[in-house]
């Protein structure tokens, strides 16, 4: 079979040396005879994977001791719902920074459980995106707290520093960007991600949060998205995902042995500015996205003749470059290049590319 490389934003493509080791211990997992799927969750040999999968996340990220790790339940748009419903108390309200879909989202959902600033980030001119400086984004000092969203999935925006705001806590949506780069957990009261990018598969979903936001959840808050409640059980109130977890603690430790994230962040800079360098240099491909804040998770690229889009995907795909549609909200095409994707797949892609155009002029 050839090599095929997954451009999917998620689910999203796992590294090949996780994939080769768990199907190596899918029926027989480490000498128990079962899989790890079939073992309970509050057996000793469970218990110690978790424990390690914590303890890798924590040293990959330095998160410190005053922070909680929490695997949930519910992905993203679950953790749309609970960090209102855990940080947002009657009678107060919270600051959302739009840049995208994602933020969009996430502030519809929470204006639902209560009061929502929506503060409208992007700025856009003669046809280019951009990010507004964090000094315009007028966040109020009495805000419970300042949710934004690092990486637009669909929209191709990444913003790269982190904002400060006196002391109100900062929440991410890092979904598509968590250890992609190093980050200072220190600036942000709670970080969540969905799995399925750059953690492992669907239906897991990280959450960092700041001890001392504990303890704050309304009283109607479902006790499966309620934080303390998760924290006080090791994350084991009901039974969690386990395979999902088994897979995160196999990416953890892959991570680890490529050399952290130090090193698979210069490998995701230079895949990135590959494709974007040759988008530049092409008049056949389009990017509208101010470069400052263009995503290395999520490239979005446009034919400049549209009509060209479906044999585009259908020779890609043919070479082994599946999932390059673009959303269905901005159209075109996207690249996804999460950890996973090697610095190979990206040549493939831009090679690909380069002949596409030379046989369309």
């Amino acid at each position: 079979m050839s090599v095929v490389y997954n451009f999917c934003a998620g689910p999203a493509m796992l590294p090949t040396p996780v994939m080769a080791k768990a199907q190596q211990e899918f029926i027989n997992w480490q000498n128990t005879g079962c899989s790890v799927m079939e073992l309970s969750h509050r057996s000793k040999e469970f218990m110690a994977l978790t424990a390690k999968a914590e303890e890798r996340l924590r040293q990959l990220m330095h998160i410190p001791d005053n922070y909680k790790v929490l695997f949930c339940h519910g992905g993203g748009r679950g953790q749309f719902s609970a960090v209102p419903l855990n940080l947002l108390p009657q009678g107060q309200h919270a600051d959302y920074v739009v840049t995208g879909s994602w933020s969009e989202a996430a502030a519809k959902e929470a204006a639902n459980f209560g009061k929502i600033n929506v503060i409208n980030a992007i700025d856009e001119s003669e046809g280019i995106k951009s990010v507004k400086p964090f000094n315009e984004w007028q966040v109020s000092s009495d805000a419970a707290y300042v949710h934004y969203c690092p990486n637009e999935t669909v929209d191709g925006i990444e913003i790269f520093d982190i904002p400060e705001f006196d002391g109100v806590p900062i929440v991410a949506d890092m979904s598509s960007t968590i250890l992609s780069h190093h980050i200072d957990v220190t600036k942000f009261g709670l970080i969540y991600a969905g799995a399925q990018k750059n953690i492992g598969p669907s239906g897991l979903t990280i959450v960092i949060v700041r001890e001392d936001l504990l303890g704050k959840a309304r009283v109607d808050t479902p006790c499966i998205m309620n934080y303390k409640t998760a924290a006080d059980n090791d994350s084991m109130y009901n039974t969690p995902p386990t395979y999902a977890w088994y897979l995160a603690g196999l990416v953890f430790e892959w991570l680890e042995s490529i050399g952290g994230v130090s090193a698979v962040e210069k490998v995701n800079a230079d895949k990135a500015a590959l494709i974007y360098q040759y988008v530049d240099n092409s008049s056949f491909y389009l990017n509208n996205i101010d470069s400052q804040f263009r995503s290395r998770m999520n490239v979005p690229f446009w034919l400049a003749d549209e009509s060209l889009n479906d044999a585009f995907l259908e020779q890609a795909e043919a070479e082994g470059l599946v999932a390059l549609k673009g959303h269905r909200i901005v159209g075109g095409m996207r690249a996804s290049i999460y950890n996973a994707m090697p610095f190979e797949g990206v040549q493939k892609l831009v090679a690909f590319m380069k002949k596409f155009e030379e046989g369309n002029r």
